[in-house]
């Protein structure tokens, strides 16, 4: 059954749902194909409208959806951000300036952020995912960050379409 919130995002105008979409991934190739995409009988048609968008976003994409998130371990920018990373924060100083350290190790190594879905982690199983990252790939870790992406879309719209915290 539609929610109050779903019915109301499916009867913005196009403009509207783009920027409205915008809030949960920075990429306007996505958005664009997700307002596009309109009516949803669910939310969960949405997140499956959206996880297949992801899987077939250029590299590009990626990057431009990649430049709406802040590194893990730094300070958030949007209240989605900085609750999707509450688990950092309640961690030590020693694990931060470890965070710092390997988020520059990966991005020199990949040519990118590190984006995990950080909701429900701290961040010592941040800085270990990060860690176990750096082995794999270029190629493998664009699948990786898509998959990521998913899910952390995935919350955002659950957030956006029917109010879930």
């Amino acid at each position: 059954m539609a929610t109050d919130r779903l019915i109301s995002f499916n009867d913005l105008p196009a403009r509207d749902a783009r920027r409205a979409l915008q809030e949960c991934c920075s990429a306007p190739g996505w958005a664009e194909q997700m307002a596009a995409a309109r009516p949803y009988g669910s939310v969960e048609d949405a997140i499956a409208q959206s996880s297949a968008i992801v899987a077939d976003l250029s590299v590009a994409d990626l990057a431009a959806a990649l430049a709406g998130h802040p590194r893990i371990g730094e300070r958030a920018t949007t209240d989605l951000s900085r609750q999707e990373q509450s688990g950092v924060d309640a961690d030590d100083a020693q694990t931060k300036r470890a965070l710092a350290a390997a988020n520059v190790e990966y991005e020199q190594r990949f040519g990118h952020i590190y984006l995990v879905c950080a909701s429900g982690r701290t961040g010592r199983e941040l800085l270990a995912l990060l860690r176990a990252r750096l082995q794999n790939e270029p190629e493998d870790e664009w699948q990786v960050v898509r998959t990521e992406l998913q899910k952390i879309n995935a919350l955002r719209l659950e957030r956006l379409l029917a109010g879930s915290p």
